[in-house]
């Protein structure tokens, strides 16, 4: 599955859309607070790179399930609330068939 975030893909022609496809990531663990704050940033890190991952797997899952071979047109979006600590990725884009 090629996934992008241009209209388009070089060497490829789109020959049908079909359809907007979305993934949508929610952390699952607590970023760890610390007293040291390089070790609660790479926790933040650490968690927004799983949560993107998910919601990527989620929007790649959706594209195959309208039978999809690509993903054009990409958007991500990343919400964090630090009161919370929950991180929120969406990530969004077009399902075509491209040759």
């Amino acid at each position: 599955m090629i996934l992008t975030t241009t209209n388009t893909i070089e060497g490829h022609q789109i020959i049908d859309y079909l359809g907007l496809v979305t993934g949508v990531g929610v952390n699952s663990k607590k970023v760890s607070f610390t007293f040291s704050m390089d070790k609660f940033y790479n926790s933040l890190e650490q968690s927004i790179n799983e949560v993107k991952e998910d919601a990527f797997q989620k929007l790649q899952q959706n594209a195959i399930n309208l039978k999809a071979n690509a993903v054009v047109g990409i958007h991500l979006d990343i919400e964090t609330f630090p009161n919370t600590t929950a991180i929120i990725v969406s990530v969004t884009g077009t399902a075509v068939n491209v040759k």
